[in-house]
């Protein structure tokens, strides 16, 4: 059982880390689970306060994680036409054979919201689509880094205790 624990862990983990970058899986809770099943093992002494101050990281991290690409659409004058553009752009960026598809696709994605919007002002939708995507790009990297301070956490964790795995 506690190889299983230990290998839902670390899947857990490197989908937290892929959901960082992707909008539809929340990546930092995703990674916190992974840490807890590691925990879970009944030869792993459960450490109380690594769990909770981790929780209590992924949580703040989720809530940031909307706040932070909205307040930048605002700063730069954006509505959520270019939030919900953002988002589509990425997921569709993400299938779009070219490089980096998944940055272009997000900042497409605000502009194209922001022109629906209001397609008189196209200046204005570039600023917003512009903020909108350094928003974005804030948030996820928050999230890719906090899911690879997980993932670390999680080796040091295993390796730690090692003589209970090998």
């Amino acid at each position: 059982m506690d190889y299983f624990l230990l290998l839902i862990g670390l899947l857990c983990v490197i989908i937290g880390i892929i959901g960082s970058i992707l909008p539809a899986l929340p990546g930092p809770p995703v990674s916190w689970i992974g840490i807890l099943m590691l925990y879970l093992c009944k030869d792993i002494a459960t450490n109380y306060w690594v769990l909770i101050i981790t929780l209590l990281i992924a949580i703040v991290i989720g809530i940031l994680d909307y706040i932070i690409p909205a307040k930048g659409t605002k700063y730069f004058g954006g509505s959520k036409y270019g939030i919900w553009g953002t988002n589509i752009g990425l997921v569709v960026g993400i299938f779009i054979p070219i490089p980096f598809g998944f940055l272009i696709g997000p900042f497409i994605g605000a502009l194209v919201g922001e022109l629906i919007y209001n397609s008189q002002e196209k200046g204005r939708a570039l600023k917003a689509a512009t903020g909108s995507f350094i928003g974005f790009l804030a948030g996820t990297f928050m999230k890719v880094l906090v899911s690879l301070l997980f993932f670390g956490l999680f080796l040091v964790l295993v390796w730690q205790n090692r003589a209970v795995w090998f």
